[in-house]
């Protein structure tokens, strides 16, 4: 049984910085590509930022410079370190990470967490 868990989020200014977490735990071989989506009220899921195995990331062009995705292999534990916040960054955070398992790879998703930026 393999399962992600978040952390971090919550209520913050504009131009305010949050840090949110993803921990991986189960039965896990290795971990390939991990990232951060967005889903905003009445809108669909949006790529954040992804980061391989050996840390190339990548980023929507809306937070490009704003926010930096890392990762520790050891720990199966994701980051998102979100600086410079607007309000139009609010949604909720949701972690992937692409797992192998002793049968195979699959994507698997966090629980989401909230961030709110307030005006």
């Amino acid at each position: 049984q393999v399962q992600l868990v978040e952390s971090g989020g919550g209520l913050v200014q504009a131009g305010g910085s949050l840090g949110l977490s993803c921990a991986a735990s189960g039965n896990i071989f290795s971990i390939t590509t991990m990232g951060w989506y967005r889903q905003a009220p009445g809108k669909q899921r949006e790529l954040v930022a992804t980061i391989t195995r050996g840390s190339t990331a990548n980023y929507a062009d809306s937070v490009k410079g704003r926010f930096t995705i890392s990762r520790d292999n050891v720990k199966n534990t994701q980051y998102l370190q979100m600086n410079s916040l607007k309000p139009e960054d609010t949604a909720v955070y949701y972690c992937q990470a692409f797992i192998v398992t002793s049968g195979a790879t699959r994507g698997y998703w966090g629980q989401g967490t909230q961030v709110t930026v307030s005006s």
